[in-house]
């Protein structure tokens, strides 16, 4: 049987679409064209091109992956953030546009430090950080994370992007009594924590359920855990008047808020994603 690529684009369409995949004509559109070497441009100038039999299997089997729910990023191995490419493990969370907040809001903190010193709490692929790191030519940064996979995918990330030098990754649970150990003192922490209330994972879309790693997600009972882990720890490890940023998820921004002044924090700012959602909790250590 003869396929063409107009052929191909509408039966995975339509395969999404039974699937429950949200922009199915997008996700078939990026997949085949991945496949093929092709841009959207490309695609749609040539619809009657005639696949070949390995095309049309390569294909197949990045739809069936599509069908059931991977996502399009995972089966790319590659999400972009910030401007930049980051590659992805199993090991870490599919970064989303929504934490650009928590860069942007970083860097403007940050407009008036010279040569900061950074800490991501919790880096996974490394893109807070060395979004950071891209943006500001003078900084230097150091990643932790407690999931060795998710360490090694950082440092390919920050080599990728020419940012070896100005990094450090580090394996290491915050859970433990010595984690702070030789960190040294920085400016500024960002952190995407778990915080998913445990109850609630179950309930994810399956692109996040299945695919992120659960570590990543769940934040305890109700989802701050790790804040009130790690928002004491902090004057520990930042210079007089330095601050942090911290994503936070829905809800939960009066909470963090509070735990910052509990901690000795003045809360300069809480920010919104593009969906309007409060998404960053900034906050600067009081003198």
């Amino acid at each position: 049987m003869i396929l063409t690529l107009g052929d191909i684009l509408v039966a995975a369409t339509a395969r999404l679409k039974s699937a429950g995949v949200e922009g199915p004509r997008r996700d078939a559109r990026v997949l085949v064209g991945h496949v093929l070497g092709l841009d959207t441009a490309a695609m749609i100038l040539s619809p009657g091109r005639v696949l070949s039999v390995d095309e049309v299997a390569d294909i197949e089997a990045v739809v069936v992956r599509r069908e059931q729910r991977e996502p399009v990023s995972r089966i790319l191995g590659c999400r972009d953030f910030h401007g930049l490419p980051f590659a992805l493990s199993p090991e870490t969370l599919d970064p989303r546009p929504d934490s650009e907040t928590v860069v942007d809001a970083a860097l403007a903190f940050l407009d008036a430090v010279k040569t900061p010193r950074l800490l991501d709490l919790g880096t996974g692929s490394g893109c807070l950080l060395l979004a950071l790191l891209a943006a500001r030519g003078d900084a230097y940064g150091v990643g932790m994370d407690a999931a060795q996979g998710a360490v090694d995918a950082a440092l390919r990330n920050a080599e990728s992007l020419g940012l070896g030098a100005r990094t450090q990754f580090l394996c290491r649970d915050w859970t433990d009594a010595d984690w702070r150990n030789g960190l040294g003192i920085f400016d500024f922490v960002v952190s995407n924590p778990p915080y998913i209330p445990d109850a609630d994972v179950a309930g994810l879309a399956p692109e996040v359920r299945d695919f992120d790693p659960l570590r990543a997600l769940a934040g305890g009972v109700d989802g701050l855990d790790p804040y009130r882990l790690l928002i004491p720890e902090l004057p520990s490890l930042l210079k007089p008047g330095g601050g942090a940023v911290f994503e936070v998820g829905l809800h939960q921004d009066v909470e963090v808020a509070s735990l910052f002044q509990d901690g000795g924090f003045e809360v300069v700012e809480i920010l919104r994603d593009l969906g309007g959602i409060s998404r960053a909790v900034v906050a600067r250590q009081s003198a």
